[in-house]
């Protein structure tokens, strides 16, 4: 059995930049501390990535807040988290969910038994949505999400998030 980590979007924007909540800055410990549990080969990371035009996208147009752009330092996975990162696959994506990730980790689950732990920000928009996104590719791999490691938009929200996941059969613990 392979076990992975998944580390959702530890971003500047979204720990103390443009989308921060003192909740994201209050998990960054606790993230470290799973991500040094694991073997550096077996942690993958996300980053949320939009461009210059990010205000004219669909999403922009929702959240008109512009965040994680490529090669801004908000963009960047905070320095701390990132140095723990080192032999970690990194998946940048342009939305919530990762379709990349999720097909080659099923790819994976084809060639060998493995389980997943999801990490990161924000429980109640990426978080979720990889979550459910791995959980419809692979619905018979076991996937858990550390609660003691995520933060939503809100402390409400990630408790809707987390409800969410667990009625879809994905593991909640802490």
């Amino acid at each position: 059995m392979k076990r992975l980590l998944i580390v959702i979007d530890m971003q500047n924007d979204f720990i103390d930049a443009a989308l921060g909540t003192p909740e994201a800055v209050e998990i960054v410990d606790a993230v470290k501390e799973k991500i040094r549990a694991y073997p550096a080969g077996n942690v993958i990371a996300t980053m949320d990535t939009h461009t210059e035009d990010y205000l004219n996208t669909q999403e922009g147009k929702y959240l008109p807040v512009p965040h994680c752009i490529k090669g801004t330092e908000g963009w960047k996975i905070r320095d701390d988290i990132a140095e723990l990162l080192t032999g970690a696959s990194i998946y940048e994506k342009p939305t919530f969910g990762s379709v990349q990730l999720a097909s080659d980790l099923k790819k994976m689950s084809e060639k060998e038994e493995i389980e997943l732990e999801l990490t990161g920000l924000c429980t109640d928009i990426c978080v979720v949505s990889n979550a459910l996104l791995l959980k419809a590719m692979m619905p018979e791999v076991k996937i858990s999400v550390d609660a003691s490691c995520c933060a939503g938009v809100t402390p409400e929200k990630h408790l809707a998030a987390l409800e969410t996941m667990r009625s879809c059969q994905i593991q909640v613990i802490n």
